[in-house]
């Protein structure tokens, strides 16, 4: 009989709702499909406000989230909250049915917190690490204090509380050893890898290029560490050259105001649209159309070790990429990327008008990114990673 027959999988996601976080609802998917029952908590969100939902056969509860952290005081307050509900909706799960693993998502600050009356009970806990937050934390303030280093003792005590851990890249899984104290027996690398069948090359759709030529398209997040002030720097060098260009923005975030307040202050609008979240479809409508995507994440101690979807979205569609020259960025892309001069934003215009004056090389990198995702990076091939580590937690 399968390890995941009778076995019940409580995932807690703090930061984004199911199932728009791809990474983990593909994990959850795969679970399920192999006899796991599984259940979800996480916060309510923009289109993601049912309090409960059965999709697929996994049952997700959402909580409230009234406040998104921007200060000490409102992290501290999303904190509170988002534990506060943790607790309560994994006492109501519990109730209505025991589950044998915990798996906390992101970051390691309190998630532990929920699963440790639960380990007392002989429940293990699988802590799935996607973010560093004490190098978000020096990303953000360029400084070391007080909250640095209880973000690195939170992340240590989260390292021990875990009976196993999930990393997303080699990066991390050296963070879980050298500074959890993790046995690295305990600690398997699988990457967010796309799904091929949620991200399929369709046809280009000409209303997104606004009667131009070309089309350049982002999608992520909208935050102060993802560079998009950067990359709107880029485009006023490129439509100060050149007006055949359109810019396609996808995503939401806390900071999606304020990058809109500054097109319109560098008097670019007219060059860029900002979708918001989308739907799927929507979304590889755009990307599709697009002749060349950009990742402007900026050079942080953050960005520098973490793998990012977008790239690997990108390289699924079969679309070369300009970003700046990041050590997990270079690792996913190789030869699909340009790389740019960190923070250079002269050199990322540079690259995009490069690569938007010669179609032979587009095409190339183009290939190279599809071959390399159909090939080694999908979630086909990372999925027989997380069956292989569910059959040791659930056989433990």
């Amino acid at each position: 009989m399968s390890a995941f027959v009778g076995k019940h999988i409580l995932i807690i996601i703090e930061n984004l709702p199911a199932p728009f976080d791809r990474r983990v609802w593909q994990e959850a998917q795969t679970l399920k499909k192999q006899g796991a029952d599984v259940s979800i908590i996480c916060p309510q969100m923009k289109g993601y406000t049912e309090k409960y939902e059965c999709l697929d056969g996994i049952e997700i509860y959402r909580h409230p989230l009234p406040i998104e952290g921007r200060n000490a005081l409102t992290y501290f307050i999303e904190y509170v909250t988002a534990l506060w509900w943790e607790f309560l909706l994994a006492f109501k799960v519990y109730r209505r049915k025991k589950f044998h693993v915990i798996h906390g998502c992101n970051p390691p600050d309190l998630i532990f917190l929920t699963a440790l009356p639960y380990k007392l009970r002989g429940v293990k806990y699988v802590f799935d690490h996607h973010d560093i937050n004490p190098e978000l934390y020096l990303s953000k303030f360029n400084k070391k204090g007080l909250f640095y280093w209880l973000m690195l003792k939170l992340e240590y005590l989260t390292f021990r509380v875990a009976d196993y851990s999930i990393a997303t890249n080699e990066s991390y899984r050296k963070i879980a050893i050298d500074r959890g104290k993790m046995n690295p027996d305990k600690v398997e690398v699988i990457r967010s890898g796309p799904s091929l069948e949620r991200l399929k090359i369709v046809e280009p759709v000409e209303k997104y290029k606004k009667g131009r030529k070309y089309l350049v398209g982002y999608v992520g997040v909208i935050g102060e560490q993802e560079g998009l002030d950067l990359l709107l720097e880029a485009i006023e060098i490129i439509v100060s050259k050149r007006q055949d260009v359109q810019f396609a923005i996808v995503g939401g975030g806390t900071y999606l105001d304020t990058i809109k307040n500054l097109a319109v202050e560098k008097n670019i609008s007219d060059f860029v649209d900002f979708y918001g979240r989308v739907p799927d479809r929507e979304l590889l409508e755009i990307l599709n159309t697009a002749d060349v995507c950009v990742n402007p994440d900026k050079p942080t101690p953050m960005n520098d070790l973490s793998t990012m979807n977008k790239i690997m979205e990108y390289m699924a569609l079969g679309k070369p990429i300009v970003q700046f020259d990041l050590k997990e960025g270079r690792y996913s892309a190789q030869e699909a990327s340009l790389y740019a001069k960190n923070t250079d934003v002269g050199d990322f215009a540079e690259k995009i008008n490069h690569l938007l004056n010669n179609e032979e090389i587009r095409i190339k990198m183009g290939n190279y990114g599809r071959d390399r995702v159909v090939n080694t990076l999908s979630w086909q091939f990372e999925e027989k990673k997380l069956k292989a580590f569910y059959n040791r937690v659930l056989s433990d």
